[in-house]
């Protein structure tokens, strides 16, 4: 028809209406590969931290255990700085009478007396009847080295063993005479004669070799 204007509109606009329009973008999110190496990641990071944890407990245990060890090494060496530094010249008997001599040195062999003596000093707070002096004997029990003391001097029997030091691998022992010569047992002709000095050596495992040396009879 005559004076009709066409529409600009194109039949498949008109048809099906505007054009998408495009999108710039993608959705936000993750795929699945980076969620698994997110997880990875995740995963090395916990193995690691535990790892690490673990480490630092095993440390500080080993670190108590050693600790403890060398505790128990100070405490055995203040009990026979004691004892040592207190004994005296004073002849004992056994449970069947017979002497013994003031002081007894072994080579710490397992069974066997390592060190035995009289010493002076045993506090006597409930009023007992006995003296101050007191028969002490170290022996060395498997890998326990214990002390046995008695209640009485002469003719009395032991009391039950306390350990003093356990996980003891070796012991060895040596006595320091007047002379100042080194021997490896205490057997002199005179029972009343004491040694000037007693040098331990003990091998306690992990806690190494500890050489420790003590003045006798010098608590007078």
């Amino acid at each position: 028809m005559e004076g009709y204007a066409e529409s600009a509109i194109p039949l498949h606009h008109a048809a099906h209406g505007p054009p998408p329009r495009e999108i710039s973008g993608r959705t936000e999110g993750f795929t699945l590969v980076e969620m698994m190496v997110a997880l990875l990641i995740f995963g090395l990071i916990s193995a690691a931290g535990v790892a690490l944890l673990t480490f630092s407990v095993r440390a500080q245990d080993m670190a108590d255990e050693r600790l403890g060890k060398l505790a128990e090494i100070r405490r055995a060496g203040a009990l026979l700085t004691s004892d040592l530094a207190q004994a005296t010249s004073r002849i004992s008997r056994d449970e069947r009478g017979a002497a013994e001599p003031a002081f007894q040195g072994g080579m710490g062999a397992d069974g066997g007396i390592a060190l035995g003596l009289v010493r002076r000093g045993w506090a006597n707070y409930d009023g007992a009847a006995r003296s101050s002096l007191q028969k002490v004997r170290y022996r060395l029990a498997g890998d326990r080295l214990e002390r046995t003391a008695y209640r009485h001097v002469d003719g009395a029997a032991p009391m039950e063993p306390a350990a003093v030091l356990t996980g003891v691998r070796a012991l060895s022992l040596r006595y320091r005479d007047r002379e100042g010569a080194w021997r490896d047992r205490w057997d002199p002709t005179d029972p009343t004669q004491l040694p000037r000095a007693v040098e331990m050596v003990v091998d306690v495992g992990e806690g190494g070799v500890v050489r420790q040396l003590f003045l006798v009879g010098t608590g007078a």
